[in-house]
């Protein structure tokens, strides 16, 4: 909750609390591990499409990097208006524009890890999961057949199995 409050205070468009700290919370608690295990990091994103410079991103992330001090981390934060001008070079396959930051939801990997989080206004949470929620409360790891081929899916990392070895 300290992350999603700082994260909140940062007041970007349409931003998110995704990926592996989401997934393996949830793991935790239903496996009975140790808050935090297995997570590397903490990913934000957000949708900011009036600038796609590096240098408007930049300006985000040594903005957030003061906001976010204070709270766990590394946090990895990226503009998804931006990731089709640097995915396809990095990693090989195409990434057509998205419309939104929840957009790029459903172009992750595994359809557990397609869930994104948000600190409102009033407190509440807002959760995006294009593909719902029961693989992630399942501990059910699959592919998600619209995102990546099978090898992307594998190459994930070591951290995404809910139940593998501690």
């Amino acid at each position: 909750m300290t992350l999603l409050t700082a994260a909140r205070r940062l007041a970007l468009p349409q931003w998110r609390l995704v990926g592996g700290c989401l997934y393996q919370t949830v793991w935790n608690a239903l496996t009975g591990r140790p808050r935090g295990h297995g997570i590397r990091d903490y990913d934000l994103i957000y949708f900011d499409g009036a600038d796609l410079s590096w240098a408007a991103e930049d300006a985000v992330l040594r903005r957030a990097a003061r906001v976010l001090a204070p709270c766990v981390g590394p946090a990895e934060i990226r503009n998804q208006a931006r990731v089709h001008l640097w995915f396809e070079p990095r990693f090989g396959s195409p990434y057509p524009p998205l419309s939104d930051a929840d957009a790029s939801l459903a172009r992750y990997v595994a359809v557990a890890h397609a869930v994104g989080v948000r600190l409102e206004p009033d407190d509440s949470l807002t959760v995006a999961a294009p593909f719902g929620l029961a693989d992630l409360f399942g501990l059910v790891l699959r592919p998600n057949p619209a995102a990546a081929d099978r090898a992307t899916y594998e190459a994930r990392p070591s951290g995404c199995t809910p139940c593998g070895p501690s």
